[in-house]
């Protein structure tokens, strides 16, 4: 019994600890999302950058903590952001269809909306596919590359 209870309690903390790493709210209202940061990016200036993509995907994961890492100080300041859940590509699909379909080659999949709501940059071809791969520098460079140059 105790085996038993001494599991359930390992579980517990490794569901918690997993939770607790997942970039992307399951349970978000996406457009609402969206629509209350394009608000705040507007009153602040600021352009908003959507990231499209999924816990269960090791690359959004990769992406997620290189935002949050290497690549803050350049995301802060100029960015309203907002991760968008598109579950096993059966969620929020009608929002990547209204920005061009960033996602049709793969996740995580980047979209830039300057203060007017429209497509300033989106990723069409899967580039951050294989965030594992590129790694903090590699992540650094496409979004100086490709997502900064997009803000001026």
């Amino acid at each position: 019994m105790r085996r038993l209870i001494a599991s359930l309690a390992l579980l517990t903390v490794a569901i918690i600890a997993s939770a607790a790493d997942a970039p992307y709210n399951e349970a978000a209202d996406a457009k609402a999302d969206v629509h209350q940061a394009l608000d705040t990016a507007r009153a602040d200036h600021k352009q908003l950058l959507l990231v499209f993509g999924a816990n269960w995907c090791r690359d959004c994961r990769e992406l997620d903590m290189a935002l949050r890492g290497t690549s803050r100080s350049l995301i802060e300041g100029r960015f309203e952001v907002v991760k968008i859940d598109v579950g096993n590509f059966d969620k929020n699909l009608d929002l990547a269809e209204r920005y061009g379909n960033p996602i049709k080659k793969g996740i995580p999949a980047v979209v830039v909306l300057g203060t007017d709501g429209q497509v300033v940059y989106s990723t069409k071809g899967g580039e951050l596919a294989n965030a594992r791969r590129m790694g903090d520098a590699g992540i650094y460079d496409f979004l100086v590359r490709n997502v900064a140059s997009a803000s001026h």
